[in-house]
């Protein structure tokens, strides 16, 4: 490669806008948090049979049909990752506001009921940390993209196997613009750099709100339905820098970090409906089945990508706007009570994940009559066939337990188990035929196992006021990637083959998190 007579300093200066529609960015809004009320945290969230706790409105809406009394509740707690250090913008300890609603129970016969309620929580905490080092022993960031390059994934190759920059690939993303136009392109000649180590942060935040309304009931205390309709609001911040030690080169490049600073905001809604009912007429055992619609999301995302070796840089914005279905979820619970001092539930929920639509918005219409722009979109099927092969189904396994030994006092218990969102081979393929390759901004990606989370919590009734505090310790397990694995063998115009591996071993990482809920409720 011949040397560059420019500093890097001086022209890496060179901001993007991307954005994010791709598989591993789009399971940031899978919501399988376990949050709500303090109660049903402290029973792991197996009460989707029991009922009469707000937070079942969605899961199983027909757990408001319990409901004898109307009542209020509001809830909030504080969050600790484990085994993190701050990185800003993001703390590894904060305060959250988890969850407000009410329930109207209204008798409609001797022993029928008709319940309407209404509540928030959030249904995705999106603060954590995550940090990952490595040695690279030659592979880089840079390299991938020079096999893209080599291999006619930036830009068309012409009979001499240069490339044509008039006719961009779609698999040319914003780091490979970045790259080539900043480290791999010289002139007429082209290479890359080797590196030796890579160091990673990463700091999200936001939530995502869920908005539920519900309409229950049960008939003859015996049969009990619901059906909510839930509307989500998404406030996604994600902030990383990517730093690579590069080796001894003839340019004196020590350096070089990829900043990412992302965000997604949108909306979605969806619709829940549940069934519980008691087989036998003398028994409290109870059954529930739930059904859930997909969240059907309109989505904007603005991301700023740029490159440094230390000193500032300027940056630049734009939105982009797409679409995202998730898939169905089914559920099934039991419950029992032992006479009024002890209650048990046990809960099962599935979703098929490698249904999940990414769509891309290709028009719309505006509605004369009614004054309004409706998009039309299309699915992704080339990222649909990606996400396919990389995600799985999820299993939800829910068990909890409630021990009064005095009418005031309540002792809980509870544990899930969610089983692994992704393929323990998949990973991000930035070489897809896809706009969501195309608008990538950033190559790591992690592949999380399977959640465990314990609970335990107690709760207080003082007439018509209640008091609850619970207490939840998740954990995950995953493995890190700073970039897809890559290789290749190229013809040089001289005759000789150009053999290139950039190769990345996966870096074991974790998320553990505590959580402390308190709830306050009245009953009128």
């Amino acid at each position: 490669m011949n040397t560059k007579l420019f500093s890097l300093a001086a022209l890496s200066f060179m901001t993007l806008s991307a954005y994010a529609q791709e598989t591993y960015e789009n399971t940031n809004l899978i919501d399988n948090d376990l949050n709500g009320t303090a109660r049903y945290v402290g029973m792991g969230g197996a009460m989707d049979a029991l009922g009469a706790d707000i937070s079942t409105i969605g899961t199983n809406p027909a757990g408001i049909g319990l409901f004898r009394k109307s009542q209020v509740t509001g809830s909030f707690g504080l969050v600790s990752q484990q085994d993190v250090e701050n990185f800003s913008p993001g703390h590894k300890n904060t305060v959250s506001f988890d969850q407000i609603g009410f329930v109207f129970a209204k008798r409609s016969g001797r022993n029928s009921y008709v319940n309407f309620a209404f509540n928030y929580h959030k249904s995705k905490n999106f603060n954590q940390i995550l940090a990952a080092s490595d040695r690279l022993d030659g592979a880089s960031q840079n390299k991938l993209s020079y096999i893209k390059l080599r291999s006619g994934l930036l830009y068309e190759l012409d009979n001499e196997g240069f490339p044509d920059e008039g006719k961009t690939c779609i698999t040319n993303n914003q780091l490979d613009y970045l790259y080539y136009n900043n480290l791999i392109k010289y002139g007429n000649d082209y290479g890359y750099y080797e590196s030796t180590a890579y160091d990673f942060n990463k700091a999200t935040r936001g939530y995502i709100g869920e908005y539920d309304f519900n309409i229950s009931g049960n008939i003859n205390d015996r049969v009990y339905l619901g059906l909510t309709v839930g509307i989500h609001d998404v406030h996604y911040k994600g902030y990383s820098e990517y730093c690579e030690q590069f080796a001894p080169n003839i340019d004196n490049i020590g350096q070089l970090a990829v900043v990412d600073d992302r965000e997604i905001t949108g909306t979605g809604f969806d619709v829940k409906a549940g069934v519980i009912f008691r087989p036998v007429e003398d028994s409290p055992f109870r059954i529930g089945v739930s059904v859930a619609t997909p969240t059907w999301y309109d989505l904007t995302t603005t991301n700023y990508t740029y490159m440094t070796d230390g000193n500032a840089a300027p940056d630049n914005g734009e939105a982009y706007d797409f679409k995202l279905y998730t898939p169905w979820k089914f559920g099934l619970s039991l419950g029992h009570t032992v006479g009024n001092f002890l209650a048990i539930g046990a809960g099962y929920e599935y979703a098929d994940y490698t249904s999940m639509d990414t769509r891309v918005i290709d028009g719309g219409y505006y509605d004369t009559w009614y004054g309004t722009y409706y998009d039309e979109s299309s699915s992704d099927k080339n990222m649909n066939r990606h996400t396919e092969r990389t995600l799985k189904g999820v299993s939800t396994v829910k068990l909890g337990l409630e021990f009064k030994p005095d009418p005031m006092l309540a002792i809980r218990f509870g544990y899930n188990y969610v089983s692994p969102l992704f393929e323990k081979n998949g990973y991000k393929d930035g070489t897809i035929t896809s706009e969501g390759s195309y608008y990538a901004s950033s190559t790591d990606y992690v592949n999380w196992e399977s959640t465990n989370r314990v609970t335990c919590g107690i709760g207080y009734n003082v007439g018509k006021f209640s008091f609850d505090v619970a207490y939840q310790y998740s954990a995950q397990n995953g493995n890190f990637h700073p970039f897809l694995d890559s290789y290749g063998d190229f013809d040089n115009p001289d005759g000789t083959i150009e053999s290139i591996d950039n190769y990345a071993d996966a870096v074991k990482v974790s998320n553990k998190r505590h959580q402390l809920l308190f709830t306050l409720g009245y009953k009128f």
